[in-house]
């Protein structure tokens, strides 16, 4: 199984473009090799036609900033450098496979919402998740929450949890096996290794952050 995690930044890029760019990213996921994508800072309306691009079926989890949504996405549409973040967002899973169930559990409410997803899959369950940021301590515990979310649903090996988790040096999660990471966007298992080195995709100027990619053994 090869897992890729990519924060899409609202749909942006570095510099900003200043019109929508969901076909370079959906152009850019296609083109890539991986089984499972974690996206993190989506555009709420693009998960449906990233996964027909990428020939993968999806399941999405709206995160904060999505009152109002048909008016932020009308705005959006047009240049997502207007509202930038307060464009909406949600989580997604792209999977180039079957989806055999999805769960979701809410984090926290305040700052943010914050959630954590996952799927079941032949091969066990992929979790996603994008913690708070500033302070860590906060994405500290958004994460361990997630993790336990992630170990209720899966009841046992295998799992693979992942995303962006706003820490730049994870600590050592009891039971949990860091398989590749770049800045705050890391992978973990419950034991299964990779198969080689994590690499870190070319994206151009997509997003704020690269993707990053691991094939498991």
């Amino acid at each position: 199984m090869r897992v890729l995690t990519w924060n899409l930044y609202h749909g942006r890029t570095v510099p900003p473009s200043g019109r929508s760019l969901l076909n370079e990213f959906a152009a850019a996921l296609d083109g890539w090799r991986w089984d499972v994508a974690l996206l993190q800072e989506v555009p709420p309306w693009w998960p449906p036609m990233l996964a027909q691009a990428a020939g993968a079926q999806q399941r999405t989890q709206l995160t904060s900033r999505n009152w109002l949504l048909p008016l932020r996405r009308a705005i959006s549409d047009r240049n997502p450098d207007i509202l930038k973040s307060n464009g909406g967002g949600c989580n997604a899973i792209l999977v180039r496979g079957r989806i055999l169930d999805h769960r979701a559990e809410q984090l926290r409410r305040a700052p943010e919402a914050r959630w954590v997803h996952g799927v079941r899959l032949a091969a066990g369950w992929v979790v996603n998740v994008h913690s708070h940021n500033h302070p860590e301590a906060l994405a500290l515990a958004d994460t361990q929450k997630a993790i336990a979310a992630a170990r209720a649903w899966a009841g046992g090996p295998p799992l693979v949890f992942g995303g962006d988790i706003n820490l730049k040096k994870p600590p050592a999660f009891p039971g949990l096996l860091h398989v590749g990471g770049n800045h705050v966007d890391h992978l973990f298992t419950d034991g299964r290794p990779a198969a080689g080195k994590r690499e870190v995709l070319d994206r151009g100027t997509l997003s704020d952050h690269p993707p990053v990619a691991v094939t498991l053994a």
